[in-house]
Parts: structure tokens; C-alpha cells; sequence
């Protein structure tokens, strides 16, 4: 079994919990928040009759960065290459924080599951997250 997506839009990494002075309580950010929702907004829409996979699990992420519009056309046919890889927030840990929370306990049982992780960000057209979820 594996599940597939791609999720359009700038790309947010996994924010620090923030502290509220008035109260001392942690909070996440609003827009880790929102982006952890849209996350699960696109894999549900994909597969809406989604079963969380109970086995082992190997993950792919590829976040693919926006070129500017300044760019010389000679570093960008380098980008779309991969001969130039985006070093720009956010880490990549922080996108594949992110993504596993947002699919934790819908895609998968828990993220303790995840045992071979593959990830790579990469320039490209249009700005987006492919994630590929499987059993194996």
C-alpha cells in the first residue's frame, strides 16, 4: 500500500512552540498550524477513503523551491538540472517535521514507523511538496 500527493503553495517549515508571557503556556504558531492543515487537506482529498498503514514505512519528500525572476537563464537551466540546489529556509528538518505531524495518526498508525526516509530539496516551476508514503 502507498499513498502519493503533492501539496501546491509556498512551502513552511515546522515552527518552534512560542510562549504566551501572559499565561506561560506553549502554543504553536498560527501558521505551522494552518500549514499542518493543509497538509492533511490534500491527502484527504486524494484518498478519502484513506486506512492509516500499520507496517514499516518508507517516506519520500521532495520540496521544490520557486526560481526568481532575476535569475540568468544559465543558473536557471542549472537549477532545473539539479546542478543547483536551494540552500534557503526552511531546513529541511523542519519541512519533514512539518509533514510527518500533519500525517501522523491519518496516513500512518505513528510516526515510530518510519524507517527509511528519503529527502531533497530541489528547484523547479512551480513551488510545491511531493510526498510518497509505502508500505514495505
Amino acid at each position: 500500500m502507498f499513498y502519493e500527493f503533492e501539496v501546491i503553495g509556498k512551502i513552511t517549515g515546522k515552527a518552534r512552540p512560542k510562549v504566551n508571557t501572559y499565561t506561560m503556556r506553549a502554543y504553536t504558531p498560527t501558521q505551522t498550524k494552518d500549514y499542518e492543515a493543509l497538509i492533511k487537506q490534500y491527502f484527504v482529498i486524494k484518498y478519502p477513503k484513506y486506512i492509516p498503514i500499520e507496517n514499516r514505512i518508507k517516506i519520500t519528500i521532495v520540496a521544490y523551491f520557486p526560481i526568481l525572476k532575476n535569475t540568468s537563464k544559465t543558473n536557471t537551466e542549472k537549477m532545473l538540472n539539479n546542478e543547483i540546489s536551494p540552500t534557503k529556509k526552511p531546513d529541511i528538518d523542519n519541512i519533514v517535521k512539518i509533514i510527518l505531524d500533519a500525517l501522523n495518526k491519518i496516513a500512518f498508525k505513528d510516526d515510530n514507523q518510519i524507517t527509511k526516509l528519503d529527502v531533497e530539496k530541489k528547484y523547479d516551476t512551480v513551488e510545491r511538496i511531493y510526498v510518497k508514503i509505502e508500505e514495505y
